[in-house]
């Protein structure tokens, strides 16, 4: 496609519109924004706002900065005002947008790849230091968010960043995300293919490029060759998984339309394999696809899942094929399963050429700028200054040398950053919550926190790997419905009839074993407080009657209501 570049829609010929309103697809003919969003869109591209927060409103201040900016284009830039505070989860879909707005801003940083070295490590902790508070959490799509900005410093923090390297642009708002990647791409032992040379171009072609500022929706893609699948590629829009062809060798496998939220739907294969020089071709084709074809009438139709679920993977292979691509792609084998449990690198593990890398585990991906600036020196001081993210909100320090391995697996624990993680301590995952977030419910960081110290007190001898995912509200930022146990914010009724922040229950969900959404128990819901004893109940349960060598998400599958509740 790089030879062949797609007009944009808008100078594409106008087609017919099938109905009166259609759901807004550029590609039927239906310009004319059906929404407020997409109005704003229309009014101008996301991407020109930086010129205003750089000439108007880091000099005159929050109070100046328009509507449409602030709550709609600012995202284009990883701007999303966070919430002010002292307001209950009771209130979040009762105030309006601007009773939430707190002066402050959440600002993301991609890291497509979760790539990092150590002089872009040590910069990110230095804003979060002068500007953030202190504040950097690592994300499930390998981003660093910072709280707690002012728009008065965004000039001097994107110098910053982007004197390294990094960059906030389209980490938020109606464009392609960031790309995840594997974070041990061109140095595991079993690695399929390195699919970086893709990743990279992948980015050179779409990040910041206008003819994709104007999606439907968010859209998010993945690429690796790993053979753990260690990029959630069941859930994103579009995924490049490493498998080997029988005939034409190593390459991708591409899945399309995976996506969770309020109505979750997994990826489906296209059955194409994809030699790595084609991948941003078909990269770039699906986007444009979205673009084009992507429902934009109704907001909570417009991810690229619903069109997949309408279309089919044939049709959407044929249309990819004939209308973007402008050949065929082969046909190709499915990835094979994994053969682990665990897909975020925590531990110690030999590299390709001899060294090894060193995955750690911060409690629920929470970190603060002084810890990043430390473990910037580690990474120097035993490897070679390159870290990676990962998509499980783990770290990794490449490069280690055997001698060394000992003295940089002491210093982490040191800064409570362990390689050796208990099973809650590795697979607890929580987002951002009511601390910042205004679409949240209840508390979510803070608490999965305290949750990890509770069930490793608890349960002491559990080793059995289990997940456990706590989201503020139903987004399912932190992928509620594939794990383990699914937690999901939401008021409850206390046994004295109080209204208190609680969760409802999703059990047995996963990706990579025979991946499946959760099973939830008509009314099983569970207050904040009775979180680690319905928990340990739960597990103890597992424990008793689990058969041998059979997962929790299966034992789940099978068991009575009792023991799920």
């Amino acid at each position: 496609m790089a030879d062949t570049p797609q007009r944009p829609a808008a100078a594409r010929p106008r087609r017919k519109a099938g109905r009166h309103r259609g759901e807004g697809q550029w590609a039927a003919g239906h310009f004319t924004p059906l929404n407020g969003n997409e109005q704003t869109k229309k009014d101008d591209d996301g991407l020109h706002v930086r010129r205003r927060i750089e000439t108007i409103y880091a000099h005159r201040g929050f109070a100046s900065i328009d509507g449409a900016d602030l709550r709609g284009r600012m995202r284009w830039w990883g701007l999303y005002t966070q919430r002010k505070p002292g307001i209950s989860g009771g209130k979040t879909a009762v105030l309006e947008p601007e009773e939430l707005d707190d002066e402050y801003f959440m600002l993301r940083v991609r890291i497509d790849g979760g790539r990092l070295t150590t002089a872009q490590l040590r910069v990110v902790g230095e804003v979060s230091q002068e500007f953030a508070r202190g504040t950097a959490d690592i994300t499930d799509r390998q981003n660093v968010q910072f709280h707690w900005i002012r728009v008065e410093d965004m000039p001097e923090i994107w110098r910053r960043l982007e004197s390294v390297g990094l960059s906030t642009t389209e980490a938020c708002g109606d464009t392609p995300r960031v790309i995840l990647g594997s974070p041990v791409a061109g140095i595991a032992k079993d690695e399929i293919i390195d699919g970086t040379p893709a990743l990279e171009e992948i980015a050179r072609r779409v990040v910041g490029n206008p003819a994709y500022s104007n999606l439907p929706r968010k859209f998010k893609a993945a690429v690796s060759g790993s053979p753990v699948l260690d990029v959630v590629h069941e859930i994103n829009d579009v995924s490049f998984v490493g498998v080997e062809h029988p005939e034409l060798g190593p390459g991708f496998d591409v899945w399309v339309g995976g996506g969770l939220s309020t109505n979750p739907k997994l990826g489906v294969r296209l059955g194409a394999w994809v030699p790595i020089e084609d991948v941003a071709d078909v990269h770039e084709g699906v986007v444009a696809i979205f673009r084009d074809y992507g429902y934009r009438r109704l907001r909570n139709r417009a991810r690229l899942k619903y069109l997949v679920a309408d279309w089919g993977p044939s049709r959407f292979r044929q249309v990819l094929e004939d209308e973007y691509l402008l050949r065929t792609m082969a046909d190709g084998p499915a990835p094979a399963q994994p053969v682990q449990r665990w897909r975020d690198h925590v531990g110690v593990h030999e590299q390709r050429d001899g060294r090894y890398y060193v995955g750690f585990a911060p409690r629920v991906g929470r970190v603060d700028g002084a810890t990043l600036g430390k473990i910037a020196d580690l990474a120097e001081a035993h490897g070679s200054g390159r870290v990676r993210t990962t998509v499980e909100q783990k770290m990794i320090i490449l490069d280690v040398e055997q001698e060394q391995v000992p003295s940089l697996t002491e210093a982490l624990e040191a800064l409570d950053l362990t390689t050796t993680p208990s099973v809650f301590r590795r697979g607890t995952m929580a987002c951002t919550g009511i601390e910042f977030c205004k679409l949240a419910i209840v508390e979510t960081k803070g608490r999965g926190a305290r949750l990890i110290d509770e069930l490793e007190q608890r349960l002491p001898d559990f080793d059995e790997p289990v997940t456990i995912n706590l989201n503020g509200c139903p987004n399912s930022c932190a992928r509620i419905q594939v794990a383990d146990i699914g937690l999901k914010g939401q008021l409850v009724t206390d046994a004295d009839g109080n209204q208190v922040e609680g969760y409802q229950v999703h059990l047995g969900g996963s990706l990579g074993l025979e991946p499946g959404f959760g099973r939830k128990v008509r009314g099983l819901k569970v207050t904040a407080d009775e979180l680690p004893d319905y928990i340990e109940r739960v597990l103890r349960a597992y424990s008793e009657q689990r058969e041998d060598g059979e997962r929790f998400a299966q034992w789940a599958a099978r068991a009575d209501e009792g023991a799920l509740t």
